[in-house]
């Protein structure tokens, strides 16, 4: 079965557009409502879906994704309900999905039990942020992608390493740190997407503290995908109580869609 990551990729390459991917935690503020905002996202013109998977200590996560994990978790989210959310995603949508989740909560489902159900259920990609890939674990599957993390202090000779080892695209952590938006693009990003693209074929995706359609256009004119998900986490915490939530976000994410895949000199 073709990897609807890759065929993804190949698609936006032939249109000549950049990528846009869309974070959300699952479960927060309801698993029932993340389908509707999955949807949504899509409607908007999201390409991928990241959808993070929620944990009691996310450490590389800023305060409005630990926040969002904390509701999903008080809803009664668990790793068997994220996937069931998936599954039902999948009714209506092909979207590229991408599981954003720490070891944790994959080891205490079970290795071969995840592997299993993850794919059952329609996931695309991992992207498990606190394994290094040179201590990988056997989650194994035919049309899973492992997404591989690089990050602004990645030695050379390390980039090659982690570069060798990943599939579906590069997630390139803009900055040092933890998610949350930020006030300006990284001066160092194009020097680092070119390092990157030495040392691999794969498309890269950057995310970490981009959250405006401005930071948008400038990441889109070096890298091959946007990744925005606090910008998004912070408007369904804001609006969780309304009714049209779903329509809302939806609007709120058509100008940083836009601004991605405007064209550029």
């Amino acid at each position: 079965m073709q990897n609807r990551i890759d065929h993804c990729f190949r698609e936006l390459r032939k249109r000549g557009e950049k990528g846009f991917i869309a974070y959300i935690c699952a479960g927060d503020p309801a698993l029932s409502r993340t389908v509707d905002f999955a949807l949504a996202l899509e409607r908007a013109g999201t390409d991928i879906l990241e959808l993070g998977v929620p944990f009691s200590d996310p450490l590389a996560d800023g305060i409005v994704n630990q926040l969002a994990a904390q509701r999903a978790l008080q809803a009664g989210a668990t790793v068997r309900g994220v996937l069931s959310c998936v599954a039902e995603i999948r009714r209506t949508s092909q979207i590229p999905i991408v599981l954003y989740t720490y070891l944790n909560p994959i080891v205490q489902f079970g290795l071969g039990a995840f592997s299993r159900e993850a794919e059952a259920a329609g996931v695309d990609g991992l992207l498990i942020l606190d394994l290094p890939p040179d201590e990988d674990v056997e989650v194994r599957s035919d049309t899973i992608s492992h997404i591989r993390l690089v990050a602004p202090t990645t030695p050379a000779k390390r980039l090659e390493s982690i570069c060798a080892r990943g599939a579906g695209f590069i997630y390139y952590v803009s900055r040092e740190g933890v998610t949350g938006a930020q006030t300006s693009v990284a001066v160092s990003l194009p020097e680092k997407i070119r390092a990157i693209r030495a040392a691999t074929d794969l498309p890269i995706a950057v995310g970490f503290g981009i959250s405006n359609p401005e930071h948008a256009t400038e990441v889109a004119k070096h890298a091959d995908a946007v990744v925005i998900g606090s910008a998004i986490v912070s408007q369904l915490a804001e609006r969780r109580d309304d009714q049209q939530i779903a329509e809302k976000i939806e609007r709120f994410v058509r100008p940083l869609v836009a601004a991605t895949k405007a064209p550029r000199a």
